[in-house]
Parts: C-alpha cells; sequence; structure tokens
C-alpha cells in the first residue's frame, strides 16, 4: 500500500529531494501529495515544482498566532488528503492541533544524536563541544522540541578540526540515508510506539549492504535501497 505523505519544508529542500528520489525509484511505497513552507523563498519549492509535486506557501507572518498556523497547516493537509507528514527542515514548532490531526503520524529529522544538542545549530554546538561521535536522529514529533521517541539514528566520527560545515556535511548524507527508511517503516506499518521505545516489527527485506555506507554506525540497520 502506498502512504499519502505532505511534507513541510522552510528551506534547501535536500532532505525532501531524498525523498523524492527513492519514490521515484520505486523504493519508497510513498505519494508525496503537497510540499507546504512558510518560506517563500525555499529552494525545495522549486525542487517539488521539478518533480510535478503540489507546492504551497503559506508565510507564518499572514497569522496571528502559533495555533492559527498550525490549523491552517492541518487544513492545507486535509484537503490534500495526507495520512502522515514529514517535517524536512521545517523550521517551525508543531503543536498539538497538528499532532492530534496525525497521532504518530508527524515525523522529524534532527541532524545531532538526541537527546543531545536539540534545537538550532546542533552541528556547530557538537563540533564546538569536541564530541568524538555526531549524528543525526529521526524520531517521532510531539510537543516538545526535538523530543519525541526515536526511531533511527546514525553516528559518524566528528574530527578535531570539524567546523559546522565539515561535520554537517558528513551528518547530511546520512540524514539522505535514514529519513528515506523511517519514511518506508511507518508506509509499511512497522514502527509501534511504546512509551518512549519505537518497535521495528521484522520484514523479510534484505538489509544494505555495508559497503555502501561510509564510516558510520546505523541503527537500526538500513535496508535494501536504502
Amino acid at each position: 500500500m502506498t502512504l499519502s505523505i505532505g511534507v513541510l519544508i522552510s528551506g534547501g529542500g535536500s532532505n525532501l529531494q531524498s525523498l523524492i528520489d527513492c519514490m521515484e525509484a520505486g523504493v519508497l511505497n510513498v505519494r508525496i501529495r503537497t510540499v507546504i513552507s512558510n518560506n517563500p523563498a525555499a529552494k525545495g519549492l522549486e525542487r517539488a515544482n521539478r518533480h510535478g509535486i503540489a507546492a504551497l506557501v503559506l508565510p507564518h507572518e499572514d497569522y496571528p498566532d502559533r495555533r492559527a498556523y498550525d490549523q491552517a497547516l492541518v487544513q492545507a493537509l486535509k484537503q490534500a488528503e495526507v495520512k502522515a507528514v514529514i517535517l524536512a527542515g521545517f523550521m517551525r514548532l508543531v503543536g498539538p492541533d497538528l499532532l492530534a490531526a496525525f497521532p504518530q503520524r508527524v515525523l522529524n529529522i534532527h541532524p545531532a544524536l538526541l537527546p543531545s544538542f536539540p534545537g538550532l545549530h546542533a552541528q556547530a554546538k557538537a563540533a564546538a563541544y569536541g564530541v568524538r561521535l555526531a549524528g543525526c536522529t529521526v524520531h517521532f514529533v510531539d510537543e516538545q522540541v526535538d523530543h519525541g521517541p526515536i526511531i533511527i539514528q546514525a553516528a559518524v566520527p566528528a574530527l578535531v578540526w570539524d567546523d559546522a560545515d565539515s561535520l554537517g556535511s558528513r551528518i547530511l548524507a546520512l540524514e539522505h540515508r535514514i529519513y528515506p527508511q523511517a519514511v518506508q517503516w511507518l508506509a509499511e506499518g512497522r514502527l509501534e510506539v511504546q512509551g518512549r521505545q519505537v518497535i521495528l516489527r521484522p520484514s523479510q527485506r534484505p538489509q544494505a549492504d555495508p559497503a555502501t555506507l561510509p564510516p558510520c554506525l546505523v541503527h537500526p540497520m538500513l535496508e535494501e535501497g536504502f
């Protein structure tokens, strides 16, 4: 079964592009019904247009408060008949109205190994702190910032000369692998939330060839195609 999703963006949309690429390659069983941005200048809107995906701009400045904006988002997503919401660099906090409309169906990716370095500028914070491992996390969204139950994480070495850009580029390469994988697990109905634990139901799908991955640690392991 194909899962209808809406993708929310604010910027360049590289994670949106990774979802599109996997969808078009036939390894991701979703249909992106709409891409919505709060930023009219978001480059991700151009990516959507190039692939014939409906794109909508909802500037948050046009709404009196956060709740009014969330309600407008819910209305647009419902009109597009989406069943799950994927945050891909969406620089807005998600409120209870949207979460209630899509219970355990809102995913986010964060460029750090949560619970470390939530919020903005996570790559710069990790480099400045001197961590030896950094990475990215896909998680279910709740009402707290970068807090919901974790689905998958990937870790890369952090080097002593790293800055936000150099560390961030290695993290981003893994974001583009683990986010489509997590969305596929959601599409297959294989994710079960038990408190803070996310249980991944087994599948017959073979695991990815480790040789296709850069030096990293990913858990749960990626499957073939991702």
